[in-house]
């Protein structure tokens, strides 16, 4: 795994020198914009609309618009005033308790591993926020970009860092248009609430999958096999009543639950005979 990142912790006077890794990766499917006429990729030119020329990478330089139409120019040694401490240390401010951070702050997930000479350090963050059950919130400067961010164990030896967002770039909900008077009766309270509880258990990411991912790539490989590909007819959309909406929710979950334990018996009457 290639580090994208090298720096160092940094809470109280101790430093943990580590290197950053993205923890996740994108899945989905991407397309390329056809010519439907000849089959052809479309290509994409960097053009300046002012003097209508070609612009090449080595002419684009960073440019901040203070007023409508009007840029000021940020270029390498500009940034180079920013003090490095700044841009290559993850600052811890405070400790919090990770149910008390609402998972909208959340933006991206990062692995941190200890270079060589951090593995004590390293070791002693994890097992101090592990024991004391707290969470690291800390700023960090990534791409030219100084983001929130909060740090916690992860599996059994790791650190693991979401970026987070700050106050302000979280919109306010109270602009949804919204009616929160609607009357609930108590009944469909209670069934709803068994619903819930018929469909909880524990979460296992592993059983979760991408049935969208896997259906386009059956399109795909149909279409590049020459195949007929099938579409299915469009469900009818009925307005149902809510409390027999909830009812027949609450059959079908106990139902399956119901063929879950059994299946799950004849596995075990099949190990023990075997």
């Amino acid at each position: 795994m290639r580090a994208l990142w090298r720096g160092s912790v940094s809470f109280g006077l101790v430093n943990v020198p580590v290197r950053m890794y993205a923890a996740t990766e994108k899945k989905s499917i991407s397309f390329r914009q056809i010519h439907k006429k000849c089959g052809t990729p479309i290509q994409y030119e960097k053009v300046c609309p002012n003097c209508g020329g070609k612009v090449e990478d080595d002419e684009i330089v960073r440019g901040y618009e203070y007023e409508k139409g009007k840029f000021v120019i940020i270029d390498e040694k500009d940034l180079e005033g920013i003090p490095d401490e700044t841009t290559r240390t993850i600052d811890i401010v405070d400790f919090v308790d990770l149910r008390d951070i609402d998972p909208v702050y959340f933006d991206h997930s990062y692995f941190l591993g200890p270079e060589e000479t951090g593995q004590k350090a390293y070791i002693l963050l994890r097992k101090a926020m592990e024991e004391a059950g707290k969470i690291a919130v800390a700023k960090v400067v990534i791409r030219a970009k100084q983001s929130l961010a909060c740090l916690r164990p992860y599996g059994k030896n790791y650190l693991v860092m979401e970026t987070m967002y700050y106050p302000e770039e979280v919109r306010d909900a109270g602009e949804i248009p919204f009616s929160p008077d609607v009357k609930l009766h108590e009944n469909e309270v209670k069934m709803a609430v068994q619903l819930v509880s018929s469909l909880s258990t524990e979460f296992k990411p592993e059983k979760y999958t991408d049935e969208y991912r896997r259906a386009l790539l059956d399109i795909i490989r149909a279409k590049v096999e020459g195949k007929e590909v099938s579409i299915p007819a469009p469900r009818e959309e009925k307005v149902v009543d809510l409390m027999e909406a909830l009812k027949a929710s609450l059959a079908l979950a106990e139902k399956e639950k119901r063929e879950k334990h059994e299946a799950g018996g004849r596995k075990g009457r099949k190990k023990k005979a075997i």
